[in-house]
């Protein structure tokens, strides 16, 4: 990975699931933005992923979606794709132990972002429960030292944002829309790709669609922008805040984009530093900065 341009210092990005592949086809496009502009990100899955399989045993299957984790990792340009292992798929739960280990997650890693889940309103409990225990960890991970001890503190309070779960498509402030066309959507479809086991065997199951899944990857592709949709295409609620960030001549033109909330229990920075922490934005003119193309 290329080091920041410049004299900026590297940014540091942890995006937290409950699932292996969350992270990806919620952030994915942004999180390529970030790694191909030199800056360092982290992906965790709080699950081991057991449970996502019609077919395979659980102990399997979390073997296989950490080795698919790994590749979708390498195909992002990401610097780590960790899954816990402790946790069955289904059994999350915001308790002292798992908020814990978050703490020490955000300080090690040294996040100044963390993306998860939105603490309310997600359909799936495990989603709504990796969202609640981020939001838990947040008042203790950069400012009360004697919680976990073991990893110190790192001077910084993070900027905390959401993702919107599947189940809240319609039911979330999108105060940041980021622009994923060109590489970072390519990106974001190879680490999808990578994770065969939900998207061209699990979920095409639960749908009736298994006979469906294409060989070839310009098939594939196709069918992951179709089947996914709303993971990849800019919509009407999305068109304010590209308006805002990247002006309205370019938002008019953004085909695909990733939304996130600015979470309430987290600070909410002036756009001027908004702005610096996520270089892919738009000077609002529609001017990409951190070396990005339009």
């Amino acid at each position: 990975m290329n080091s920041a341009s410049g004299s900026e210092a590297s940014i540091r990005v942890l995006v937290i699931g409950a699932h292996p592949d969350e992270p990806d086809i919620y952030a994915g496009g942004t999180a390529a933005l970030f790694a191909m502009a030199g800056h360092a990100v982290k992906f965790l899955s709080l699950t081991d992923g057991c449970g996502g399989h019609y077919e395979m045993d659980g102990e399997a299957l979390s073997e296989r979606r950490t080795m698919e984790a790994q590749e979708a990792a390498r195909r992002l340009g990401i610097a780590e794709y960790e899954v816990l292992r402790r946790t069955h798929d289904g059994e999350l739960y915001p308790d002292v132990a798992t908020r814990l280990e978050v703490v020490r997650q955000i300080r090690r890693w040294q996040a100044d972002i963390v993306i998860t889940f939105h603490p309310e309103g997600c359909k799936h409990t495990d989603n709504r429960y990796a969202g609640r225990v981020v939001a838990d960890a947040a008042s203790f991970a950069g400012s009360v030292r004697n919680v976990a001890p073991d990893v110190p503190l790192y001077g910084k309070s993070p900027l905390y944002l959401l993702m919107p779960d599947y189940s809240m498509r319609d039911r979330y402030s999108a105060d940041i829309v980021v622009d994923i066309g060109g590489e970072a959507l390519e990106r974001k479809l190879r680490a999808c790709d990578a994770h065969a086991s939900q998207f061209y065997e699990y979920t095409p199951w639960t749908q009736g669609r298994l006979n469906e899944v294409p060989e070839r990857w310009e098939e594939r592709r196709e069918f992951l922008l179709d089947g996914w949709a709303p993971f990849f295409y800019s919509d009407a609620n999305m068109l304010p805040a590209l308006e805002r960030w990247y002006g309205a001549d370019h938002a008019g033109t953004v085909l695909y984009a990733e939304p996130f909330e600015i979470a309430d229990y987290g600070r909410r920075p002036e756009d001027a530093e908004l702005r610096r922490l996520l270089p892919m934005l738009g000077d609002a003119s529609g001017v990409r900065k951190g070396g990005l193309p339009a």
